[in-house]
């Protein structure tokens, strides 16, 4: 009986290996199908990041000639009111009736409003207020070191460590930010409001930063960028509003077509657009990563200004375009400095 229950079994081996299109595995092979989509699936994987970190780059590259046209009539924390207040009523309405919108829990909320204070409040009001003390081409390299902040930042948070390569992308971007606005950073003398401004930069950039830790935790905790945005945008506005009645702000609003225009680009392409895109690259690519889009879209918006507002070209600003293309190219590759290569 034993010899046949194994003739039995080894007749059944052979008929299984004998079928047509089935591949054959032996000791130390991988199956062909396993791995052959393999390469495919990364390659799509990387194209959609690129999408999300160029559509980020080009409509925050964009949105400082938008935000200059608001200035004027209407209330700095008025009009950040007024954008995000319609960017969250927009994006909230278009979730609930494609029935995306997720529920979320006590924490889920919480975590929201966070986001809103951080990343749809804050940060806009303290760039909006240095700009009164220091030219808006200083706020853009202040801002540009939330790529440092966040690499720091996501080290504090979730224990992640710290690429060589990204904090040398970093450094290359920050410098030539500095090199493509230093006529606007040599005219600058250390006055109590520069120092203001500075502070209040520096402030906005940290608020950024740590909204976008908010966001990866969200994530991390199953929320969907689209979902946490509608809420922390509606939580900032609502934040913004009780500010606004607190301080007696007046709230005016201005007809023209300019103002119109410019709140309507801000708060539909500038914040539910371009917020979710890059919020994307934070939980695809990690805060370090996505992060380099602050360092390259003033670069945008100085490509904007020679046309809109006559910039002139120097050959620093070049030197300088050339250091944060060369970082952006870095933060993509798997290249580590300083790493020990084996001795064949």
């Amino acid at each position: 009986m034993a010899r046949y229950a194994r003739g039995r079994a080894s007749n059944k081996r052979k008929k299984r290996q004998s079928r047509p299109g089935r591949a054959v595995q032996t000791t130390g092979e991988r199956r062909p199908a396993a791995g052959f989509y393999v390469p495919y699936f990364i390659a799509a994987y990387r194209i959609v990041n690129l999408f999300l970190y160029l559509l980020t780059v080009i409509i925050w590259g964009t949105t400082w000639i938008a935000i200059k046209l608001q200035l004027g009539v209407v209330a700095i924390p008025v009009s950040i009111f007024y954008r995000f207040a319609l960017a969250g009523l927009v994006l909230f309405a278009g979730l609930l009736l494609l029935g995306k919108l997720q529920k979320l829990d006590r924490r889920g909320h919480l975590m929201c409003l966070g986001q809103g204070l951080c990343l749809f409040c804050l940060n806009f009001l303290c760039f909006y207020t240095a700009t009164q003390w220091i030219p808006s081409g200083l706020v853009s390299v202040v801002f540009s070191a939330a790529t440092l902040w966040n690499a720091l930042n996501a080290r504090l948070w979730f224990g992640t460590r710290v690429a060589p390569r990204v904090m040398l992308a970093g450094a290359l971007g920050f410098t030539g930010l500095v090199l493509l606005f230093w006529p606007e950073l040599a005219s600058q003398q250390a006055s109590h409001e520069t120092l203001l401004g500075l502070g209040f930069a520096l402030l906005g950039t940290f608020c950024f930063s740590t909204g976008n830790m908010l966001s990866s935790l969200q994530q991390r905790n199953g929320i969907r960028p689209l979902t946490g945005n509608a809420y922390g945008m509606l939580y900032g506005a609502a934040i913004l509003l009780a500010g606004c009645v607190a301080t007696g702000q007046p709230f005016r609003f201005d007809t023209s077509a300019s103002y119109v225009g410019a709140l309507l680009y801000l708060a539909i392409p500038g914040s539910v657009i371009g917020f979710t895109a890059y919020l994307t690259l934070v939980g695809r690519m990690g805060p370090a990563r996505a992060a380099y889009c602050t360092v390259l879209f003033p670069v945008v918006a100085l490509s904007v200004s020679t046309y809109a507002e006559g910039y002139q070209w120097t050959m620093p600003a070049l030197l300088g375009l050339a250091l944060v293309m060369l970082g952006n190219l870095l933060v993509f590759t798997k290249w580590t400095p300083f790493a020990r290569r084996a001795v064949a």
